[in-house]
């Protein structure tokens, strides 16, 4: 029976990473089937770069548009991976644009699902900005959300729009809190959270750097790798066995800043390291001090999550990027 699988921001490097890897091991549904060859859609702006991959084709979409994402929803869909937002420097600037489609693309995708029926698999993308900094850590999926900026707010909101579809059994909407990605492969992007990527990205292509916050900040942080097997495996797990808010913690490592750039010296010299300039910026550190670093991530184990076995880890893929 064939089935179509839709990635919203799907050309962004986390959309496209996971659909590569579904293209070439195909992907399990919570039913057990698994589908080897299934039609991807990748959904992002007009100007997006496409990849190039089988059985894959592309739709410009405005996500906030709930008219345009019903008519653009094949009928055949069995999964949708919700990965477009407006990232958490640009939300919190932008507070008009962070709403309509951090909040409003959710509802619009939610509703698509729910028009085809309940058995659509929904997987959304939060953030621990979801918490702000006060909670006790380490934290478990049943601490209380706080959020502390516009980002954070409008993740949490569509938390909750997630998990109530998922209570009224519209759709099997299911949210993963990812850790702060690093280092992510491009350029640097609106997040305030993009520095964790520029200081280890920039210096090993040579090119310098800005670590905006205290070098003594702690990041709760995840490779690309991880980010996309949690993605790849979040379908997987029946129905049943998924919490009922829906919303998991994705594992992660708590590291300082300071011990990042240790072990980027340690691993590419001096000259690298120092290409790394200390200036700090307010704006950053009201956001991103804010997250909380330490989490408890035993129901994502039990749910067959994992996570990177240490730092020097994820710097091996980062070196793989060179």
């Amino acid at each position: 029976m064939p089935a179509s699988v839709i990635i919203t921001g799907g050309c962004g490097f986390l959309g496209a990473a996971l659909a590569t890897r579904i293209a070439s091991e195909g992907v399990t549904l919570p039913d057990g089937r698994h589908l080897t060859h299934p039609q991807i859609h990748l959904w992002d702006q007009a100007n997006a770069v496409v990849p190039v991959l089988s059985n894959t084709n592309f739709n410009a979409i405005d996500i906030a548009d709930t008219a345009a994402v019903r008519a653009a929803m094949p009928d055949d869909v069995a999964l949708i991976y919700h990965l477009a937002a407006v990232v958490s420097g640009q939300a919190e600037a932008d507070y008009d644009l962070g709403m309509r489609v951090n909040l409003g693309g959710t509802t619009a995708i939610l509703e698509a699902a729910k028009a085809i029926g309940p058995n659509v698999t929904v997987i959304g993308t939060s953030s621990l900005a979801v918490y702000g900094g006060s909670a006790t850590e380490p934290l478990t999926e049943a601490t209380q959300i706080q959020p502390q900026n516009s980002y954070g707010v409008t993740k949490a909101m569509s938390e909750l729009v997630m998990a109530d579809y998922r209570r009224r059994d519209w759709a099997d909407a299911r949210t993963l809190r990812l850790p702060t990605v690093t280092v992510r492969p491009g350029k640097p992007n609106a997040a305030a959270s993009s520095f964790a990527s520029s200081i280890i990205r920039e210096p090993l292509g040579g090119i310098p750097a800005i670590c905006p916050v205290d070098p003594e900040m702690a990041l709760w942080v995840a490779s690309p790798a991880a980010a996309v097997n949690a993605l790849w495996h979040a379908p997987s797990v029946a129905k049943n066995d998924w919490p009922a808010f829906g919303a998991v913690n994705v594992p992660g490592l708590r590291v300082q800043v300071l011990a990042m750039i240790a072990a980027l010296r340690a691993r590419a010299g001096d000259g690298t390291a120092d290409l790394i300039e200390m200036k700090r910026d307010q704006r950053v550190i009201d956001i991103v001090g804010t997250w909380p670093t330490l989490f408890d991530t035993s129901l994502a184990q039990s749910l067959g999550f994992t996570g990177d076995a240490s730092f020097d880890a994820i710097l091996d893929q980062a070196f793989l990027m060179k």
